[in-house]
């Protein structure tokens, strides 16, 4: 059988994946035989977690569908905040009980997720099947800067970070997902995850030093590593963050599917 070719063309932030040459633009695709749509989006760089609909000729396919000589193509990011059900996604509903595991690679990250109080696992010994298999069985995102990872059959949902710097991957996370809403700090340990509990000064004095006794008399602990927390000094650190956080929300832009 001879050589054939299709018309493909990615939209919004997929480009991201894509060689310059080939970004916001149609480019031929050729081909042997007839290879199913989800290996060919794979094959161009793009994992399928990043893609909630796929048109070909104008039409929504699976990514079980497999390509014709002459299609035309046309790839679209998942759509956290559009509805586009009518159009038939590619998987389950957006996971709006947002919950986070992250690579090995996104320590400070998962850090800042869990001060701004979201469900974040995060180990720096996880492998990436360990990843997969907690994702899948507890229904999280993962997030990552392996695209490798994010092209594991398995996977349902997920996202590649852009981003090598941890003060710009939580503004990118934030904006994604559109999270903001979601915000509610300290309310989670950012050592191991757990929620914290407010806890009466007398039954944790002997743990603390002389000038927190003396100066502070509000409480909380975290019941999975027993970590004592505090309004000090790191409180104001923190929530200086917090507010330039929020300040880097972007205004929300719509988006065609035309």
């Amino acid at each position: 059988m001879g050589q054939k070719e299709a018309i493909v063309r990615f939209y919004e932030e997929l480009n991201d994946f894509l060689p310059p040459l080939r970004r916001k633009r149609p480019f031929p695709y050729r081909f042997f035989g007839a290879p199913a749509i989800k290996d060919v989006i794979e094959a161009l760089g793009v994992p399928h977690v990043e893609v909630d609909l796929v048109l070909v000729n104008g039409v929504s396919v699976d990514f079980e569908y497999h390509l014709n000589a002459g299609d035309r193509i046309s790839v679209y990011p998942v759509f956290e905040s559009v509805d586009i059900t009518p159009l038939i996604r590619l998987r389950a509903k957006p996971l709006r009980n947002t919950r986070f595991i992250l690579d090995v690679h996104l320590g400070k990250t998962a850090k800042l997720l869990r001060m701004l109080g979201f469900d974040t696992l995060y180990r720096n010994d996880f492998s990436d099947d360990e990843i997969v298999e907690l994702a899948v069985n507890q229904q999280r995102i993962i997030l990552t800067r392996d695209k490798g990872l994010l092209k594991i059959g398995r996977v349902t949902h997920g996202y590649w970070i852009r981003s090598p710097k941890p003060k710009y991957q939580i503004d990118e996370i934030l904006n994604r997902f559109d999270l903001f809403t979601q915000i509610k700090p300290f309310h989670r340990c950012t050592v191991c995850n757990n929620l914290v509990q407010e806890v009466k000064k007398e039954h944790i004095e002997d743990q603390l030093e002389i000038k927190t006794r003396q100066f502070y008399n509000e409480f909380f602990i975290c019941p999975g590593c027993n970590r004592i927390y505090w309004k000090g000094s790191h409180y104001t650190r923190m929530k200086e963050t917090i507010h330039r956080v929020l300040a880097k929300k972007k205004p929300k832009m719509e988006r065609s599917v035309i």
